[in-house]
């Protein structure tokens, strides 16, 4: 057994053990990939302020996400096909995350469905939903997942369009998947991801398939999801799913100062900064560079969040310093996944505590909700002056 001690271990594993066609889906941005790369590089850029002489007896890493107590800031991204990384991937990926104390949120997109996540779990989730035309569904797909239990949704705003990811078209990625001799034989040579697929039964998108209008098995998918994304998505549709709800509301997807502004408008429980991981607008800013100028432009009127390109307790500790009150993995909790199914879930919530927690007893802090702008030397100009 290999000494797992980064997410670069566990995404080693996961590519060997995890079908091409799956692993570039989870490790690929949109176009040249310049936002996907510099989601992460650009944390590089921020360096730490040490401290020593400090007393760092009784640390907690405890604190709230939209008034939910939270183990660590650090909530599970919902991710599509998660349950194709790995069998049943969605369930043990938020087995985990209820064990940990940190929040899982389910995609629509998701393998296994809500009632299947919710069977196999005893605390409430989070469920993310796509801005859908189609109105009927939408109101059932919310209905199931009240009754679930599910105690905020996260709504997707940047996925009007679909971004290209070349991988994904050359891989023959599609919903369902186009298998080629190429990807079968791929799936042969990853004898353990086989053997879990085999074993059950939920190969695919379980809260689509028998639940959407025309859509009754795989092969109608597709012509479904082409259609179904709302081109003429606006704020006023916006404040009708919030209304749809009627509970916590998290808008994902904000990168820019206006938008921040005009969803803390709508009463939001929390936004958060993101740029979809780097795969819808490439070329984008890195949501680590947007994040301080949206912290500052809503203050307190709408809690702050943010995801894309967090690999490491330190850019947790990073995002929390200039901001945030939350933080999302969604690649390297899937790195996780592809390599060691739930235990591999659970060791990348490890290894993002213990950097989280170390990093912040050598930066003289012992309370993680206490971090700010103190503890980092921010470059000048990261934010960047643009014209």
């Amino acid at each position: 057994m290999p000494v797992i001690t980064t997410i670069a271990d566990l995404k080693r594993l996961h590519k060997r053990r995890t079908p091409k066609m799956f692993y570039d889906y989870a490790e690929s941005g949109s176009w040249t990939e310049q936002t996907f790369r510099e989601n992460t590089s650009d944390f590089d850029k921020i360096r730490l302020r040490q401290r020593v002489a400090v007393d760092m007896t009784n640390r907690t890493t405890k604190s709230k996400m939209v008034g939910e107590d939270v183990a660590m800031p650090v909530a599970l991204a919902p991710v599509g096909l998660t349950g194709m990384q790995c069998a049943d991937g969605e369930i043990k990926a938020a087995r985990a995350a209820e064990k940990f104390g940190v929040p899982f949120t389910l995609s629509t997109m998701s393998i296994c469905s809500i009632e299947d996540v919710a069977e196999h779990t005893t605390k409430p989730f989070w469920f993310q939903v796509y801005t859908l035309k189609d109105d009927d569904f939408m109101r059932r797909l919310l209905d199931r997942a009240r009754d679930a239990g599910c105690s905020a949704i996260v709504i997707t705003l940047d996925l009007q369009i679909m971004g290209q990811r070349h991988k994904d078209l050359k891989n023959g990625l599609s919903a369902p998947p186009k298998l080629t001799v190429a990807s079968v034989a791929d799936m042969t040579t990853k004898v353990r991801w086989g053997l879990g697929m085999l074993g059950t039964k939920r190969r695919f998108f379980g809260n689509i398939v028998g639940h959407a209008h025309g859509v009754k098995d795989p092969s109608s998918l597709g012509t479904w999801t082409a259609d179904a994304f709302d081109h003429a998505l606006d704020w006023k549709r916006v404040a009708q799913l919030m209304e749809m709800w009627g509970g916590k509301v998290i808008l994902k997807g904000i990168l820019d100062v206006e938008d921040a502004k005009m969803a803390a408008r709508l009463g939001a429980d929390a936004i958060i900064v993101s740029n979809h991981g780097g795969r819808q607008l490439d070329g984008a800013l890195s949501s680590i560079r947007m994040l301080s100028a949206i912290v500052d432009a809503v203050g307190d009127k709408v809690e702050v969040h943010m995801d894309s390109g967090i690999r490491s307790g330190q850019d947790v500790l990073k995002a929390l310093a200039m901001g945030a009150k939350g933080t999302y993995i969604g690649r390297a909790f899937v790195n996780g996944l592809g390599a060691m199914g739930e235990a591999g879930v659970t060791k990348a919530l490890d290894v993002i505590h213990k950097e989280l927690d170390t990093t912040m007893a050598l930066c003289g802090r012992r309370d993680v909700t206490t971090l700010d702008r103190d503890v980092l030397l921010v470059p000048k100009g990261f934010e960047g002056e643009w014209d």
